[in-house]
């Protein structure tokens, strides 16, 4: 597993503080909360930023 780049960290965090509702466990929908909540023009980067979410939102339902 590659190291995700701090600004990757960093959005994904704000991302989840400021809209926790709007992420789940799905890749394909947390792809999509990303583009319409960043304006992240980079395919690549909105991805990166979407995987990291989805990994925490499945921890934390691991957790749970």
């Amino acid at each position: 597993m590659a190291i995700k780049p701090k600004y990757v960290k960093q959005m994904g965090a704000l991302l989840l503080e400021k809209y926790p509702q709007a992420f789940n466990t799905d890749f394909e929908t947390n792809k999509e909360n990303v583009d319409k909540l960043t304006n992240v023009d980079s395919k690549g980067v909105r991805n990166r930023i979407a995987g990291y979410v989805t990994r925490k939102k499945q921890s934390q339902a691991a957790a749970a």
